[in-house]
């Protein structure tokens, strides 16, 4: 693929993800397509398969954006409940983290794919087993330098706490009312130096 070509790949791909998590695979429509990217559709297929393709690598590129944003906060120096709470002080302001895409991409793909895609449902329950798993690994090296001690394993726990946040995301963006995101989270932050602390 040329440069140019690679350039253009990335450019569809960045300009429709947004438009394919606010509107879905099904709401999603050519023509939506091809005025936010100013192509033709023959030019679209002409760098994707079929529509689906399209929409699959448009989630990778929101879901990429998200685990490194998700790295940036579990990698920083510190303890085991430095780097948790990093990854909480994170969630709260998610909503805003996720306006330019239109949404949470866990949510928005992962709900509106279970009956009509089954690839995107099924990308979109790897993503969510990939945050569990830096959740848990984090946790887990807490728990080997003897600095937190868990109830359940490093993995059921991070799956508990990434169950509560997405429960919380869910909320804020049903009902528009991003105190569910925000009180969510801060209560989760208490039961975590309640349950974790040595």
């Amino acid at each position: 693929m040329s440069g140019k070509a690679k350039k253009t790949t990335a450019f569809i791909i960045e300009t429709v993800a947004p438009v394919f998590n606010k509107h879905g695979y099904i709401g999603t429509s050519m023509s939506d397509l091809t005025e936010a990217t100013g192509l033709t559709k023959g030019a679209l297929y002409g760098n994707f398969e079929n529509k689906e393709a399209l929409a699959l690598a448009a989630f990778e590129y929101n879901s990429k954006l998200l685990f490194k944003a998700i790295d940036e906060e579990l990698n920083v120096e510190g303890k085991a409940l430095d780097k948790i709470f990093n990854l909480t002080k994170f969630y709260q302001r998610y909503d805003i983290f996720t306006l330019e895409m239109g949404g949470c991409p866990i949510v928005n793909v992962g709900v509106d794919a279970q009956n009509n895609n089954r690839l995107l449902a099924a990308a979109a329950k790897e993503a969510i087993k990939e945050i569990e798993g830096k959740i848990a690994l984090v946790l887990e090296n807490g728990v080997n330098n003897q600095e937190i001690h868990l109830p359940v394993t490093p993995l059921q726990f991070a799956k508990q706490m990434f169950t509560m946040i997405q429960g919380a995301i869910t909320m804020s963006t049903i009902t528009k009312d991003r105190k569910y995101l925000h009180n969510t989270v801060a209560y989760l932050e208490v039961l975590v130096k309640k349950e974790i602390k040595k």
